[in-house]
């Protein structure tokens, strides 16, 4: 398994999970660059609140989790839209 395909699995699983509404939960994930992977998490408005978190919390606990799935010199980054 590779490691975009760690990383989206990852993502897709702790977000559904934090969520109300799994269902309209979707991850995209796009190579811009070698050894760099963008994942966008789309999620329903409401629970946006839930998934950013008090300060951003619960996304920077995301997306540290994400870069641990993945080689060192690998750059995760994940945005949050809705």
């Amino acid at each position: 398994m590779s490691d975009t395909e760690r990383v989206e699995r990852l993502v897709g699983y702790l977000v559904r999970e934090i969520v109300e509404r799994p269902s309209e939960v979707t991850v995209t994930m796009v190579k811009n660059r070698p050894r760099r992977v963008l994942a966008e998490v789309r999620a329903a408005k409401q629970d946006m609140g839930r998934l950013i978190g008090r300060r951003g919390r619960t996304a920077n606990a995301i997306r540290t989790l994400a870069q641990l799935v993945c080689d060192d010199d690998w750059i995760v980054e994940i945005e949050f839209l809705d």
